[in-house]
């Protein structure tokens, strides 16, 4: 079975969420006749009646926009004198509350949220490292930086070089300047060039020369890379992601293959994610809430396309058995059933 990783033919036309700042493509919309105060006040009978109506919050909530939430906790804390993140948290529990808090929180502010989560503690996270960073656009990366110096008063690139080493570090320390190229002009010969210097850095060098694999995945623009990719499979007989795969190792090996996969395919890289999470050994509910709430305005219908494309059944229907109670409403309801 060929993999979806390996497929070149229709790359360079099809769209990329790296560089599309669009919101086409979610499952949630705006709702049209918002109220704010409304929804507020309902949010309150829900929260301070006689145990806490989920279902009322659960509608609410997934089925307005991030923007509209920001309205609904501004008037809940004018008619209340309380904030609504603060009431959820005394009220609500568990992963069901880190899914309401997620959505109810400005998407920059959000991802700075994951970003002090995955360097928090004794160990960081390097794998939510990889998503955050390989699969945002500069602008969403720029918006991450400016909302965790607001939260912290520190550099986010300072910080990280505090939590990360190496070629790894190098790596992510570009990604994290928010800085590819975002020219939509593709130069075959330079394409050509570069695939002929990641061929001779890698597959025909004894030894890899991992700076020129860094440098060239990091800076270029995304239409460009795709180009290379294709010019790479041309020379070498090989994807670049099977070259990296066989050359390299441990985390370095992991962020250059995220790179390339979201080169490819935004949506196809968050769908093979949310597959580890939910078939991987044991539910990891963080990695489901992030990229549901997270892609949930961007293009969260293309990652449901990917994933009944890649794995065979339907994102709706794999959250359906391996997720429970409230925080299964919460995510169904903002996934969506297929077709709809």
């Amino acid at each position: 079975m060929t993999s979806v990783w390996d497929d070149l033919d229709l790359l360079l036309e099809s769209p990329s969420s790296l560089t599309v700042n669009s919101t086409a493509r979610g499952t949630v919309k705006e709702k049209p006749g918002f109220n704010p105060a409304e929804d507020a006040a309902a949010l309150r009978k829900a929260i301070e009646g006689i145990g806490t109506t989920e279902k009322t919050i659960i509608d609410i909530l997934t089925q307005r926009s991030n923007a509209q939430r920001q309205l609904i906790c501004k008037a809940y804390q004018d008619a209340t004198g309380k904030t609504l993140c603060d009431d959820l948290e005394g009220d609500t529990h568990g992963d069901f509350e880190d899914a309401l808090v997620g959505l109810i929180t400005p998407p920059a502010k959000f991802d700075c949220q994951e970003f002090m989560r995955a360097i928090k503690g004794a160990g960081t996270d390097e794998s939510v490292l990889i998503e955050l960073f390989a699969s945002r656009s500069n602008h969403q990366i720029k918006a991450l930086c400016g909302a965790y110096l607001a939260e912290t008063g520190k550099s986010l690139i300072h910080d990280l070089k505090s939590e990360v080493s190496g070629d790894f570090e190098q790596t992510l320390l570009i990604l994290a300047e928010g800085k590819r190229d975002e020219s939509t002009n593709v130069d075959v010969a330079k394409a050509k060039e570069d695939a002929k210097i990641l061929y001779e850095a890698g597959e025909k060098k004894w030894g890899t020369d991992e700076s020129k694999f860094i440098d060239i995945l990091c800076h270029r623009s995304v239409p460009q890379l795709r180009q290379t990719l294709v010019e790479y499979k041309s020379l070498s007989g090989k994807t670049l992601q099977e070259s990296i795969e066989k050359e390299m190792s441990g985390r370095l090996k992991d962020i250059l293959v995220a790179i390339v996969k979201c080169v490819k395919s935004v949506p196809a890289y968050l769908a093979e994610r949310l597959h580890k999470g939910i078939k991987g050994a044991g539910t990891t509910e963080s990695t489901l809430t992030r990229i549901i709430v997270s892609r949930s305005e961007v293009d969260l219908q293309d990652i449901k396309t990917e994933y009944k494309k890649m794995f065979g059944s339907s994102l709706y229907s794999a959250i359906e058995s391996d997720t429970a109670g409230d925080f299964r409403q919460t995510l169904l309801k903002i996934c969506g059933e297929d077709g709809k």
